[in-house]
């Protein structure tokens, strides 16, 4: 097995201020995918999050790797396989040959979270751990430093279009504080409910990455106007931050 070396994410002190945006392709127009995906791009989307259910660990069944592999020649954006399964152990590998720069695993289906993280980074991955809200981030104490990116959840995982949990924002800046006070680079992702509404709320909480999904694809207006708004809900906290 030959794995392709992943596309190298930009350098995250040269990056505009205010979060990241991420698009969950779940409510996109799949007949028509391709389309969906340069209108992401053309709008400044830096991120595509290919949202993996298995009808085990969460109640839905979407998609699988060779939707990401015919998808991947289209954009040059970056691709994140966030695998809500069961077992993501023996599919690791496909994702990556998928072309998926980064895999995100749930702590609370891995045994041996250490010896995953590690196997996705042996395939030329960059690693990320999911937390469900009821997960504690304890769960990733110990694996926080070979991290590339924590995602802490805002919905329980398995549908679409849920309402963002306000109550998971302590969670999102005790996980700031603690990535901060080891010192690492480790993004800090939030999915689940986001859109003008919220973004704001989560990248004050501290996200730098914001997934959205039906607040991208769905509403008035395009593509673009729609991730025009998401960005300055949430850069406008990135202003408030700077100093005077």
């Amino acid at each position: 097995m030959t794995v392709p070396a992943p596309r190298t994410a930009p350098p995250r002190s040269g990056r505009p201020p205010g979060p990241t945006l991420a698009a969950s392709v779940l409510p996109a127009d799949f007949s028509r995918l391709g389309d969906e995906l340069r209108a992401l791009e053309a709008a400044g989307v830096e991120r595509v999050q290919w949202d993996v259910m298995d009808g085990r660990f969460v109640p839905n069944l979407t998609l699988g790797p060779d939707i990401v592999a015919a998808a991947r020649p289209v954009v040059d954006m970056q691709f994140e396989a966030h695998l809500m399964v069961a077992d993501p152990d023996p599919m690791l590998p496909r994702w990556v040959e998928a072309g998926c720069e980064r895999v995100i695993v749930h702590a609370e289906t891995c045994t041996h979270l250490h010896r995953t993280v590690a196997r996705i980074a042996e395939l030329g991955a960059l690693p990320g751990v999911a937390l469900n809200p009821a997960t504690p981030l304890s769960a990733v104490e110990h694996v926080l430093d070979r991290l590339d990116l924590l995602l802490v959840m805002t919905v329980d995982p398995g549908f679409g279009g849920q309402s963002y949990l306000a109550s998971m924002e302590p969670k999102i800046r005790a996980a700031a504080a603690m990535i901060a006070d080891a010192g690492l680079d480790t993004d800090l992702e939030v999915d689940g409910g986001i859109d003008v509404t919220t973004a704001g709320a989560a990248a004050r909480a501290g996200a730098t990455v914001l997934v959205a999904g039906t607040a991208l694809f769905r509403g008035q207006g395009s593509i673009g106007t729609r991730a025009i708004a998401l960005r300055a809900a949430a850069r406008q906290v990135a202003g408030e931050r700077r100093p005077a």
